[in-house]
């Protein structure tokens, strides 16, 4: 299985469309807020199930603050991250994937990519695909894959 993983995309397409074009085919495309109503647009573009998350700047939505899913054996935390303070550190959302018994955190907010595999949890922001704010200033995205009953894997790509 492929997943796609954005965030932070605040409503600009073209970048988004040059990832999703990318990484085509994605069995599952999941957004980790600040998406201004694009929802539906990706989807299209991407042809498959998405997931979504409410960023601190989509406003008149009715999207969810956190979302947990499970995908085979992998059980997955979503949110955008700005309640759990990450921008300070990332003591609160680490905590609050270990109470919902997650294997993986995913977050968005600080427009920074990061992947922390520790023993019990993976910790992953894609950084924003619009508007990064690495040293690099790349816009970033994670791309999660695994064989079924199999560990997943987890990379951050860059578009150039």
């Amino acid at each position: 299985m492929k997943v796609l993983i954005v965030s932070d995309t605040h409503g600009r397409r073209e970048e988004i469309r040059e990832i999703i074009q990318r990484e085509k085919p994605v069995d599952l495309l999941i957004h980790l807020g600040d998406i201004l109503g694009d929802g539906e647009y990706m989807q299209s573009l991407a042809e498959c199930p998405l997931e979504l998350v409410k960023g601190n700047s989509d406003r008149n939505t009715d999207l969810p603050r956190d979302k947990e899913i499970v995908l085979d054996n992998h059980k997955l935390f979503l949110t955008h991250g700005h309640c759990y303070g990450v921008n300070t550190n990332l003591d609160r959302i680490y905590m609050e994937g270990l109470r919902r018994n997650a294997d993986v955190v995913m977050f968005g907010h600080t427009h920074v990519p990061l992947l922390l595999e520790e023993r019990m949890l993976t910790i992953l922001n894609p950084g924003s695909a619009s508007d990064p704010r690495q040293k690099n200033g790349k816009p970033s995205y994670i791309v999660m894959k695994w064989e079924r009953g199999k560990r997943a894997e987890f990379e951050i790509r860059y578009l150039e």
